[in-house]
């Protein structure tokens, strides 16, 4: 399991998505495809693994 969060310059949450994936790669490329069908690539984010692991990160 791995969750995207997006945020706003003042940090308030703009999106938080749990999504799975086979892998730390194959999260990567979803969270990236999610942030551009949601228009939020270039506002801070990060995916993250249910173990903690930060897998993609934009600030």
């Amino acid at each position: 399991m791995y969750t995207l969060t997006v945020y706003d310059a003042s940090g308030e949450k703009l999106l938080e998505k749990t999504f799975e994936a086979s892998g730390d790669k194959e999260a990567k490329l979803k969270g990236e495809q999610l942030l551009v069908e949601s228009n939020y690539q270039d506002k801070t984010h990060r995916c993250t693994s249910s173990q903690g692991k930060l897998i993609l990160f934009h600030r």
